[in-house]
């Protein structure tokens, strides 16, 4: 039953009763124009059943013919096995749906997958499905090289956790159905119990950690994305969170914050393992020295992953999650189908079959440990405070200017 408010009900009320056909048309009309807007409100509140009727619609079902038999490649990171076994996970569930081969493409960073792309300039690529966000969303949005519309097009989006989560924009940049959200990242760094005082850290309780534990500190090299937001969540303490660092970075912002980073940076190196002379190549390579004892953290975009990893005796109980005192930096990593994808509707089923709530729950729960986007499957317990993401114009920015300095 649709309940009415008081308003409502005054305004049907008000209405005299029909004495004609063309009265009672007229009443009907009134009544819809009232309920209308309640009937939406349900539909907002109900995204398992807006997702159901999608699914329903004859351009769906059109869309599930035509996926049938198509190989889709899947251009997404390669540096973690967790993720590539979930992966295989998915392949496996897409073929036995829908009948669709689904090929992940494992590539160090998926850049490489963007210049592919800006060489083709929109013609029929060998890329179906894309792993992406930030500056490389950026980037394809801005060059029209990517499918839109396809928060209409794809079923279970109706199942994002919008209200909950910010996903509507990516680095600052509105998504505009370019991309799909997949997944959370926040940063935090699982840190040997007692390095730090707090569950939070600072500039300072960091370099104080440095000092006491000589050679045993370090970060991945940017522009490894995990070292990237290192250098950012420094950046937003060392600033105190200037508004700048979420607009489009101006030469009169870059001037006047950005040495703020590399005067600390001239402090925390020669305290940190090679004395900053050398850096581990990824989170995975500083994670195997945070296992061989060699290095007191790691740093991580997952806040579930110190938990999945000490279930699998991979890190011992020693080790604890703690995180920046602004809030972990937070973005969804998303999903994008280039415009010359050869297969751009089996793109959209696996889109879809990921968004579901199976392969959620499955990338939440299992080895992967990866927070849900999607309402029914959101997890609160997982997620830590959040801090804004800054604008996507900094990233690189950040990345050449900290080769110039550290990088030879």
């Amino acid at each position: 039953m649709m309940w009415l408010t008081s308003k409502s009900a005054k305004a049907l009320g008000a209405v005299k009763r029909p004495t004609n056909a063309s009265g009672l048309l007229t009443l009907c009309f009134l009544s819809l124009l009232v309920l209308l807007p309640f009937a939406e409100v349900n539909a907002q509140d109900n995204p398992s059943s807006e997702a159901s009727k999608r699914a329903n619609s004859q351009q769906w079902q059109q869309t599930l013919a035509s996926a049938q038999g198509e190989t889709v490649y899947f251009y997404a990171w390669g540096g973690s096995k967790p993720v590539n076994d979930y992966l295989r996970w998915a392949a496996k569930e897409v073929a036995r749906r829908y009948k669709i081969r689904l090929r992940h493409v494992k590539v160090a960073d998926i850049s490489e997958a963007v210049s592919r792309l800006k060489v083709e300039n929109g013609r029929n690529s060998a890329i179906d499905l894309l792993w992406i966000n930030g500056e490389n969303f950026n980037f394809l949005k801005s060059q029209h090289l990517l499918l839109g519309d396809l928060w209409q097009q794809i079923p279970n989006s109706a199942l994002l956790a919008t209200k909950k989560l910010s996903l509507h924009s990516d680095f600052g940049v509105p998504m505009d159905g370019f991309e799909v959200p997949w997944g959370v990242g926040q940063f935090n760094v699982m840190a040997n119990k007692g390095l730090f005082d707090h569950e939070t850290l600072t500039p300072e309780t960091l370099l104080n950690a440095a000092k006491q534990n000589p050679g045993r500190i370090s970060y991945p090299r940017p522009p490894e994305f995990h070292g990237t937001t290192f250098l950012k969540q420094l950046l937003v303490a060392l600033s105190h969170d200037d508004k700048r660092l979420y607009e489009s970075a101006t030469p009169t912002a870059q001037n006047e914050l950005l040495p703020l980073l590399w005067n600390y940076l001239d402090r925390l190196h020669p305290l940190t393992w090679q004395q900053g002379k050398a850096f581990p190549s990824s989170n995975t390579e500083q994670l195997s020295l945070l296992q061989q004892h060699q290095l007191a953290l790691a740093v991580s975009f997952n806040p579930n992953q110190l938990a999945k990893e000490q279930s699998e005796k991979r890190i011992p109980d020693s080790v604890e999650r703690v995180y920046f005192a602004q809030g972990a930096i937070t973005n969804s990593h998303n999903l994008a189908v280039p415009k010359g994808a050869q297969n751009p509707n089996g793109a959209k089923v696996v889109i879809n079959f990921l968004l579901s709530e199976q392969a959620q729950r499955q990338k939440l729960k299992g080895n992967w440990g990866d927070p849900s986007v999607i309402t029914p499957v959101l997890d609160n317990a997982s997620t830590l405070p959040a801090q804004q993401e800054l604008h996507s114009s900094w990233q690189q920015i950040i990345e050449d200017s900290w080769q110039q300095k550290y990088g030879a």
